[in-house]
């Protein structure tokens, strides 16, 4: 099973890129069934990672006191609250629209979307864990700044956390989705 874990797998299972080996990433952009709406969904894709890493560099930045305090809370409040508002709506809707949606075009991969499930199931946590974190900055900034710095340095270490359970399960949700999606002309 542990190849269905998102802490240890590497990418999509052998078995969920029967489509993808023939549908290969590199030519979905030219594929007449690459819909705006598979677009917009990749760019939604990008935006968290975009909002992760930029997160993620003020709060270096910060910790090398390249940012005040209350800059870097500013900002934190500003972008946590995009990243975890939109990603938590993003992955709902997946589950409790998209995914079924994809099930029922192509049932072969039902194993898959629920391992993409569960990934959202063990996101909510490292968000959890972020939300709380990035709040007691904000509030620190007008209570007691001089804490701010030791909570950055956790917010940090959550960041990263985030940041690369991202990687592995934005890359392989696309790499399951969107194939079936052009397969199955959906979304067009």
């Amino acid at each position: 099973m542990t190849q269905y874990d998102i802490t240890t797998r590497q990418g999509l299972p052998d078995e969920m890129q029967a489509l993808l080996r023939i549908l290969p990433r590199d030519g979905w952009q030219e594929h007449p069934n690459f819909a705006r709406s598979i677009q917009n969904w990749m760019g939604a894709h990008r935006m968290f990672r975009g909002l992760t890493g930029q997160i993620l560099q003020d709060t270096q930045d910060y910790l090398e006191h390249a940012l005040e305090d209350r800059t870097y809370a500013a900002r934190l409040a500003h972008f946590g609250n995009l990243l975890f508002n939109n990603l938590h709506g993003h992955h709902t809707w997946e589950d409790r629209a998209f995914f079924p949606e994809l099930e029922a075009a192509d049932p072969r991969f039902a194993r898959g979307l629920e391992m993409l499930e569960a990934d959202h199931d063990a996101l909510d946590g490292l968000l959890d864990q972020f939300n709380r974190t990035g709040n007691r900055i904000v509030q620190l900034a007008a209570l007691e700044p001089a804490q701010m710095f030791d909570e950055a340095g956790k917010l940090r270490e959550t960041v990263d956390g985030i940041s690369g359970f991202l990687n592995r399960h934005l890359s392989d949700e696309e790499d399951l989705a969107v194939p079936i999606l052009l397969h199955h002309a959906m979304r067009g």
